[in-house]
């Protein structure tokens, strides 16, 4: 029997970007979180929910900002100004996951933010988060594609993302000039696991199998796929 969908959750992500030393490229700060909460175990960007006393009504992308700036604070110690946040995209998960997770099933829609990381060192908790690294995105691809990350689909489409720019000022320029993109994501395949967003062909229900439009990401164990016509 299939259970009714947990109300969606607004919540807000946070990629803090700065460029390698020794003109080594584009870094994104990476956060590896317990492996017995929510997205368990997989490296992903500072972020989290949007607390009660954040909201503020009719405007999720201001209450979305809000918490972005709390989150990267407790998760990081890192000040950011939330005036300097860019919106980068906007992500709602699917009504039933398209596959399996640890922890409590929630589903958080959630506004992605990128901004230049302030000077200082990351403190992390050793509680909620465990980990820290500065990722170079490929880096990070690369080792999910090895097995020795986990990435759960929205940070791995926006490493893809960043992928595309070898510094600062690309990536915030980029984001600065463009309208945040919607994901919304459905699952059109099981065997292999299969999620699409709006453009694909079996978007709407359609026949994943048939020529035409694809915006989907193909989730074989040799490596995931991003497939964008």
């Amino acid at each position: 029997m299939i259970e009714d969908d947990p109300e969606l959750i607004p919540a807000a992500t946070v990629l803090l970007l700065r460029d390698g030393p020794d003109g080594g490229g584009l870094e994104v700060l990476m956060l590896r979180r317990n492996s017995k909460i929510a997205f368990g175990g997989a490296w992903v960007f500072p972020g989290g929910r949007v607390d009660d006393d954040e909201l503020i009504p009719g405007d999720g992308l201001a209450s979305a900002r809000l918490a972005a700036v709390r989150e990267v604070d407790e998760e990081t110690g890192l000040a950011i100004d939330g005036d300097r946040l860019e919106t980068w995209s906007y992500w709602v998960p699917p009504k039933m996951p398209a596959a399996p997770t640890r922890g409590p099933r929630r589903r958080f829609s959630t506004w992605f933010f990128a901004t230049t990381a302030p000077a200082g060192d990351v403190a992390i908790d050793h509680g909620e988060i465990h980990e820290d690294r500065w990722y170079r995105p490929a880096s990070a691809l690369a080792d999910h594609a090895d097995g020795r990350i986990e990435l759960v689909p929205p940070t791995w489409i926006t490493l893809t993302q960043l992928g595309g720019h070898d510094t600062v000022a690309s990536a915030m320029t980029w984001a600065a000039g463009q309208e945040p993109e919607e994901f919304r994501t459905r699952p059109i395949a099981r065997e292999p696991m299969t999620i699409a967003w709006a453009g694909d062909v079996a978007y709407d229900g359609g026949d994943a199998e048939v020529d035409g439009p694809r915006h989907r990401l193909v989730m074989v164990d040799r490596g995931w796929q991003y497939h964008r016509s």
